[in-house]
């Protein structure tokens, strides 16, 4: 059962749809027979900094694919920026944990920034003045201007997530949705791509992020919602560390030691296997 106190909008729901980016109403999505979301509702206003946080295998990565229109729901409604999913794709950013990339491809950092822009393009179109401005401003704010040259597979780990994070800059979308985007990177990295979300928020764009870091959660995000296949809580940030939402969210992967609360899950780990994706780490960028 959600979180009571923290969900005006299950009180207002019309109210809600009308002023939300994201709206979901009893979805239920997965993969063959198997279900890994259920009965979801979330209703995600414009301008929102919201982390969606959980163990794994709890759903978020199927959350975000659902909202981005890349997996159908089996039951339920969903509207994305007023219609259906996948409608407003030129709009909405979304950065999957590990891109399908070949690293050793001949593709720069200048490259990959520029295919945010390659949606709004359109049949035959070639990057113009205002599309290079684009690129050039994203890859200011997360700091990899000098390397727009650089090979894409010469890059840390951190760089690629700046980097990845830029291209959807470039695309100025409504809406980002993001899974693990500060996940496996330096603090100063978190902090200044955590500052980019934060300022993207404050411009009326909204940011939908999965994060397996509760501290970052609560410090940098207005708002959370604690999911574990279902919708647990869903309020503000600071009500994921309370220890009863914290107990139904993560269950045996809380542990208790000398009177605190630790964390017991791999943040490196999918909620859904098989992908075939790779993670990359700060340190050397290894696999």
């Amino acid at each position: 059962m959600t979180e009571q106190v923290a969900t005006e909008h299950d009180q207002r729901p019309a109210h809600a749809r009308a002023h939300s980016d994201v709206w979901l109403s009893g979805v239920t999505a997965g993969y063959t027979e198997r279900p890994a979301i259920e009965d979801i509702d979330l209703a995600v206003e414009a301008g929102s900094l919201l982390a969606v946080v959980g163990p794994n295998g709890a759903g978020k990565s199927t959350l975000l694919k659902v909202m981005a229109g890349l997996l159908t729901p089996w039951h339920g409604r969903v509207e994305v920026l007023g219609g259906v999913p996948g409608r407003e794709a030129k709009r909405v950013a979304y950065v999957p944990q590990a891109e399908s990339v070949d690293w050793a491809f001949p593709v720069t950092v200048g490259d990959v920034v520029m295919m945010g822009r390659y949606p709004l393009l359109g049949p035959l179109r070639r990057p113009g003045a205002a599309d290079q401005r684009h690129v050039e401003e994203a890859l200011e704010k997360v700091g990899m201007a000098e390397h727009r040259r650089t090979q894409i597979g010469r890059l840390s780990g951190g760089q690629r997530r700046r980097v990845f994070l830029a291209r959807a800059l470039a695309a100025d979308p409504a809406l980002y949705l993001l899974d693990e985007p500060v996940t496996g990177i330096d603090a100063t990295t978190q902090e200044d791509l955590m500052d980019i979300l934060e300022a993207e928020s404050r411009r009326g764009r909204t940011v939908v992020a999965t994060t397996h870091d509760l501290a970052c959660a609560a410090e940098r995000f207005h708002r959370v919602a604690a999911v574990n296949k279902r919708v647990i809580a869903d309020g503000p940030a600071s009500m994921i560390l309370d220890p009863d939402i914290l107990s139904r969210t993560y269950g045996g992967h809380l542990l208790m030691l000398g009177g605190q609360t630790v964390l017991l899950d791999d943040a490196h780990h999918h909620d859904e296997g098989g992908t075939g994706e790779i993670h990359y780490h700060e340190d050397s960028g290894r696999r």
